[in-house]
């Protein structure tokens, strides 16, 4: 390809498809290309975890004529995308801004590098290995998900967690761990998004701690019940964002092309407060 011409949205998705086949995927999932004519140029895309209202409107704002994101839009099957729905509303945004849309989901995440490898970079974690190593079609090659690595030198929990909250991306729900604090850590596992499938095979890669998020009441306590490692639990939205870097970076690599990597916080939760008894129920101990 001639470094000077500007790409089209089927060139791009074809680099995009062969980076991240669509065979690595979860059969449930739905990835690669979701509206968008293929002819139309490139000169500037938009990464982002979440196509939502608010990065739907960053695209137009900021001229992308593509959007890379790593949650599907469309994942669950609807009956309907008229304009009064949600997820009609944007489809139909981008389709007047003439901005194309692009999914990896899960074969980003197994992909080898891919969205964990990025969260363990951002820890400073080396010596990589998958956590649950893929089979099927992305089987081989270092690819799966998670990841496993070390710190470059022991930390307590307590530090881990503070270095996490330091190094990841800011959200209100911040990062939070269960263990002993004082515990130290050395090795560790990380997987970008939802991660408490994969408690079992933290505990047997005999890892000190393990960085997810979506951890469950139920789930983390039977874990830690169990003797398994200290987990760290962070934003959503917190523990993929790192990923969008990769990608931009690549895309520059490969193409004449502009990327913006957005920063809009997509997590859903918007405030934290530090739960504390109410002055109404502090009084009424003191007195009884």
């Amino acid at each position: 390809m001639d470094p000077a011409a500007v790409p089209t949205v089927r060139q791009v998705v074809d680099a995009l498809d062969a980076r991240y086949p669509h065979s690595w995927a979860e059969s449930w999932d739905r990835v690669g290309l979701v509206l968008g004519e293929f002819e139309h140029a490139v000169s500037r895309v938009l990464c982002v975890v979440d196509c939502v209202p608010e990065t739907a409107d960053q695209a137009l704002a900021v001229g992308a004529d593509l959007i890379v994101a790593h949650h599907p839009l469309l994942l669950k099957p609807v009956s309907s995308l008229a304009p009064d729905t949600f997820k009609g509303r944007i489809v139909h945004q981008l389709i007047r801004g003439e901005v194309a849309l692009y999914t990896a989901h899960t074969n980003a995440d197994v992909a080898n590098p891919g969205v964990s490898d990025a969260l363990a970079a951002r820890l400073g974690l080396t010596g990589l290995r998958p956590l649950a190593p893929a089979e099927g079609a992305a089987a081989g090659e270092g690819r799966g998900a998670g990841r496993v690595g070390e710190l470059a030198e022991p930390l307590t929990l307590r530090e881990l967690t503070a270095l996490a909250a330091e190094r990841l991306p800011a959200t209100s729900a911040g990062v939070r761990s269960a263990g002993d604090q004082d515990r130290f850590v050395r090795t560790v596992a990380v997987c970008g998004g939802a991660g408490d499938a994969f408690l079992a095979d933290a505990a047997r890669a005999g890892v000190d701690a393990y960085l997810c998020a979506d951890l469950r009441h139920h789930p983390a306590g039977e874990h830690l019940a169990n003797g398994g490692p200290a987990l760290l639990d962070a934003a959503h939205w917190a523990t993929e964002r790192p990923w969008l870097d990769d990608v931009a970076a690549w895309l520059r690599e490969r193409f004449p092309v502009d990327v913006v990597v957005s920063d809009l916080d997509t997590d859903p939760w918007t405030e934290h407060f530090a739960s504390a008894p109410s002055t109404a129920y502090a009084q009424k101990e003191t007195h009884s």
